[in-house]
């Protein structure tokens, strides 16, 4: 088990078991790992039926501050198989403005993971960000740590 604050404790613990009950389609919480630490989850997800990713299956990883719901998850995509998408980098960073400025405490894991499966769904053309190569190189390890320019939200 972590050393998280019992705030922060208390709601991870409640969205994990909301995880585990009932899931976005689609959706499944490695509940043993996320269970021995709860700071750090790994999430299934599958492409959504009728889109450019269906069949298609990827892991997301959620860590979490000490000031978590205050402070967003960092969210990436991680393992062999990274969407080909917009607004995803060839490291698993994600655009995705719920994921840092428009962040609310009022978010969580399960709506984090139903704006990604929307964000893929609504994808027309397999290709990365026109500056892959240069962020990917240029990059923060942390996702959050990037200033995104959201300027496109038609993809």
């Amino acid at each position: 088990m972590t050393s998280l604050p019992r705030p922060s404790e208390k709601r991870l613990q409640k969205e994990l078991l909301s995880l585990i009950k009932d899931p976005p389609p689609g959706v499944l919480v490695d509940s043993e790992k996320a269970e021995q630490n709860l700071s750090i989850w790994t999430i299934y997800m599958k492409g959504a039926d009728e889109t450019l990713f269906a069949g298609e299956e990827f892991q997301l990883q959620f860590k979490f501050s000490p000031k978590y719901p205050f402070d967003s998850p960092e969210v990436t995509f991680i393992g062999p198989n990274i969407p080909v998408h917009p607004h995803v980098y060839s490291n698993g960073h994600i655009c995705l403005s719920i994921l840092t400025e428009d962040w609310s405490p009022a978010l969580s894991v399960q709506s984090v993971c139903l704006s990604i499966i929307s964000m893929l769904s609504s994808c027309k053309e397999k290709k990365r960000p026109s500056d892959n190569a240069f962020y990917v190189k240029t990059c923060s390890k942390n996702p959050k740590k990037t200033k995104w320019w959201y300027h496109d939200d038609t993809v």
